[in-house]
């Protein structure tokens, strides 16, 4: 064999060994082992989401039912917990870019699965009504889609989406806010306000004056799932939903949740009738 031809073999065994060396070093570095090293799971925290999350202003201490599963998981990794302020509509945002390594709570929107990883759900989550007037109590959504009945809903949201899909007869007003949907429903504006079971069961105890909650049916359950960044790997996606499926399975996702409701005076009795936490 000529030098050349030695020369050309040579380079293609070096190029061929580090090609397998660097798939390996890939192959063995996990997002487990990156999180490990750093020392802590980063999710996102949203202010003033009762009783997801809360963060104190005086203390910095974060609370809320997603905090305690959060707690929960970066124990199962042996790290604690960091808490990345967001929003909601940052959240997806912020595990794409890696600012975050996590976003729980999501509602498992289509859309919504072609920017992130859903794991499997930690609960289920149905959509309601408040209002102040007693004769929508026993409406279904067919009867809701009416133009006689005007509903708020702040925009953009996954009740947003219900608005379109379930009642696209119906008079809706969309706010950039909830807080001003809240006051459409409390000034007279607007007859219902949707939101989802927990924040509505919150909102109503916080603000008596937009009335009660109501499940219009048929009952809408909707999958909350565990947002993660495509680009991880597969053992860090299967952990997630792992963890998600076990505790919702075995029942620590309703406790986390209750203990979430409980500083509002909820109990699960007082959740809606028909509403089922685990689906």
């Amino acid at each position: 064999m000529s030098f050349f031809k030695r020369l050309l073999t040579g380079v293609a065994a070096a190029a061929l060994a580090l090609t397998a060396t660097v798939s390996l070093a890939q192959a063995q570095t996990s997002k487990v082992d990156e999180i490990r090293a750093r020392g802590t799971l980063r999710i996102t925290g949203i202010l003033n989401e009762d009783p997801y999350f809360s963060k104190d202003p005086r203390s910095g201490e974060w609370r809320g039912f997603v905090i305690e599963m959060g707690k929960d998981m970066a124990k199962e990794l042996g790290v604690t917990l960091e808490v990345v302020e967001s929003s909601w509509a940052n959240a997806i945002l912020d595990v794409q870019s890696g600012k975050a390594d996590l976003a729980f709570a999501l509602t498992a929107l289509p859309q919504r699965a072609l920017s992130v990883s859903f794991s499997a759900p930690t609960y289920y989550n149905s959509f309601t009504i408040i209002s102040p007037k007693p004769e929508l109590a026993n409406l279904s959504w067919a009867e809701l889609n009416d133009p006689a009945y005007t509903i708020a809903v702040d925009l953009g949201s996954a009740q947003d989406q219900i608005t379109k899909a379930y009642l696209p007869n119906a008079n809706i007003l969309r706010f950039k806010t909830r807080d001003e949907a809240v006051l459409a429903v409390q000034t007279g504006k607007a007859d219902a306000i949707i939101n989802t079971v927990f924040n509505s069961m919150v909102m109503a105890k916080k603000n008596p004056a937009i009335g009660e909650v109501y499940v219009p049916t048929p009952i809408l359950s909707s999958p909350s799932v565990i947002g993660m960044n495509y680009e991880t790997d597969e053992v860090w996606k299967s952990f997630v939903s792992a963890w998600a499926d076990f505790n919702r399975r075995v029942g620590n996702n309703q406790t986390w949740i209750l203990m979430g409701l409980e500083p509002f005076g909820i109990t699960l009795e007082d959740l809606p009738a028909g509403f089922d936490i685990n689906g």
